[in-house]
């Protein structure tokens, strides 16, 4: 019987670089800073700021949401089943941290931020014009993971500003969309360009 030797990595443990455990906590960087729209049954707009989610499917394009029930943002979800997702740029950073503080069942948010509500074209929910990006979505799906319900909205239509485009891509040097650090709670932009994707690493495939 031939035994094969397994290869052996040699690992030095170094003091100064060995990793800390933090436990179970919801730390991930970065996470996205999204504005989410709807109407309530009413329909009066609402927003809120979420940071749990991101792009979850290509075919259909799909956004993902995490949302607590205790949230009117969950409630006109479940009644309206269509939402918009803006993305601000840093301009707007305190704007959007307050649609985080503040409550929709008792504050007007676009009034108290000064910002305007607009309709989105293909879904019934309103959109912050001032921003200079947003997503219309219909929810698809929803999953209950325990504090937070997710919604999966399929994407009916992505909107920027006209001069933020060239041939259909998005300058997003320009646009200057920023992210979330949970832990911290703070807020950071986007950084320097450092490369394109499918490209810088094709330099260390052995295909």
């Amino acid at each position: 019987m031939q035994i094969r030797k397994a290869n052996v990595l040699e690992v030095r443990v170094l003091s100064d670089i060995m990793k800390r455990s933090l436990g179970a906590k919801t730390l991930l960087f970065p996470t996205p800073v999204m504005v989410v729209g709807t109407f309530d049954m009413d329909g009066k707009p609402n927003v809120m700021t979420a940071a749990w989610g991101g792009i979850c499917c290509s075919d259909p394009p799909s956004l993902a949401v995490s949302i607590r029930r205790s949230r009117l943002t969950y409630q006109n979800l479940v009644a309206k089943g269509d939402f918009t997702v803006s993305i601000p740029s840093e301009r707007y950073v305190a704007e959007v941290d307050y649609f985080g503080i503040a409550g929709g069942r008792n504050e007007d948010k676009f009034h108290g931020s000064g910002l305007t509500a607009a309709k989105a074209e293909h879904v019934d929910a309103p959109f912050v014009k001032e921003f200079p990006m947003h997503l219309e979505c219909r929810v698809r799906h929803m999953l209950d993971l325990g504090q937070h319900t997710q919604f999966i909205g399929e994407i009916m239509d992505v909107k920027v500003d006209s001069d933020l485009v060239d041939d259909g891509i998005i300058d997003v040097a320009r646009l200057q969309p920023f992210w979330y650090a949970p832990g911290t709670s703070e807020y950071f932009g986007t950084g320097e360009n450092l490369g394109r994707g499918f490209t810088i690493g094709k330099k260390l495939s052995k295909k």
